[in-house]
């Protein structure tokens, strides 16, 4: 397997599958699958023998990691469905810009048949440039997916500039790309505080880097629906190092915006540290942020930055149409503002496809465009006077039991009648 192995990560590796590489590629699938079909990934060492590989270890959920010096490394492991086998996944890793990267995943059925195939390709610097999907027989299947482009260029649209926080967006889009706020030579206004570059493109792939997450343009795509003279500067969040919070909230307070909306948190207070300060020293402009998904009185459970005791930060979680708190969402008397609906939410996501979100993250935007829409009619005001305003038009949630939120309920954020 290993010398089949050869041509086809060379192949990928230039972003390309020429026809040469196809054979290899075939060998390797069924070298693979012979090799866990039908006996199963099961034991590190014995499966190592069969692949011919030296070195291995198996971790505690079961997959073997096979890493010869000077081989591609092998990650192998069965996929469950409860107790029922759903079929193996293989990832073969090698060494690219200096760095041992996965670059290419098949996932065999249970019935050891191909089901889907995807491989990366990377740049000079070790950065994921682009994610194929291969057919069947490993050959490119349709366009490479981007997951770093630059910037399209463009001109600031003007209206009510909102800094949005998050996994990035996608700014191919021209829906996205015509609202993004710029400098007058066209560059954009935001920054990727995750790559330290200036390309905030929606992609999270701290999971399985073969089916990144994206989250940020669906989000926007709300907020510029919902206000309509708004425009946005994306900030992609610095996962790696959230100390930079602080350079990051102070970098979008330089960009001048008046408003901030950030649909994420965790439970580490110790991630939230450097962002608390910075939005102590910035108590002009408006928070939005999500009061988490978990199910829990973050109250009693904190989920932060929702749970800071700050001025300035508008706590948001989702309600259903009826005035009643949505299954799954945080609540919290003393540390949720607001409910507003947050179910079958309308978006345009990653792919420009029109669908539906639910959760505290979409109704954030829903509070982050009604207070866009308010400093539109009111450019002087600030975070006092745009929570002052939001609290006015909250009513008592229509749900049995004591309050939940702080200020109540609003019904329809995007009606200003």
């Amino acid at each position: 397997m290993k010398r089949t192995l050869a041509p086809l990560l060379a192949a990928i590796c230039s972003a390309t599958l020429p026809a040469a590489a196809e054979d290899a590629a075939k060998a390797a699938v069924r070298a693979a699958a012979e090799a866990v079909c039908p006996a199963g990934v099961g034991d590190a060492a014995v499966l190592a023998r069969r692949l011919g590989y030296a070195a291995f270890e198996q971790d505690r959920l079961g997959r073997v990691i096979l890493s010869d010096p000077g081989e591609p490394w092998l990650t192998i492991f069965a996929r469950r469905r409860g107790a029922r086998l759903d079929g193996f996944e293989i990832i073969v890793a090698a060494a690219v810009a200096g760095g041992e990267r996965p670059v290419l995943m098949l996932r065999l059925g249970a019935d050891c048949a191909p089901q889907i195939a995807r491989a990366l390709t990377y740049g000079p610097d070790g950065r994921a440039e682009a994610l194929q999907t291969l057919d069947g027989e490993l050959r490119p299947k349709g366009a490479p997916e981007p997951l770093d482009p630059p910037v399209p260029a463009g001109a600031d649209p003007g209206g009510v500039l909102v800094a949005h926080i998050d996994s990035g967006v996608n700014y191919l889009l021209p829906g996205v790309s015509g609202r993004l706020a710029r400098k007058p030579d066209g560059t954009v206004l935001g920054w990727d505080y995750w790559d330290d570059d200036p390309r905030p493109f929606d992609v999270n792939a701290t999971g399985n880097p073969f089916f990144p997450l994206h989250h940020g343009t669906a989000v926007a795509s709300i907020l510029l629906a919902e206000a309509p003279k708004a425009r946005i500067a994306p900030f992609r969040y610095p996962r790696p190092d959230m100390t930079r919070m602080a350079t990051l909230i102070d970098a979008a307070a330089e960009t001048g915006a008046g408003i901030v909306m950030m649909p994420m948190g965790s439970r580490k207070i110790g991630d939230w540290r450097a962002f608390a300060e910075a939005v102590g020293r910035h108590p002009d402009i408006l928070f939005v942020v999500s009061a988490g998904n978990d199910s829990r009185d973050i109250d009693k459970e904190p989920v932060y930055p929702a749970a800071l005791d700050l001025a300035n930060i508008l706590v948001v979680t989702s309600a259903d149409d009826f005035g009643r708190l949505a299954p799954g969402s945080n609540w919290g008397e003393a540390s949720v503002d607001i409910m507003a609906p947050g179910e079958g939410v309308a978006v345009t996501d990653h792919r420009g496809a029109a669908g539906e979100a639910s959760g505290s993250s979409f109704a954030v935007p829903r509070l982050a465009a009604l207070a866009a829409r308010l400093k539109a009619r009111h450019p002087d005001w600030k975070a006092p006077e745009l929570i002052a305003a939001i609290k006015a038009r909250a009513a008592p949630p229509m749900m049995r039991g004591g309050p939940v939120v702080r200020f109540g309920w609003i019904a329809n954020p995007a009606d200003d009648g």
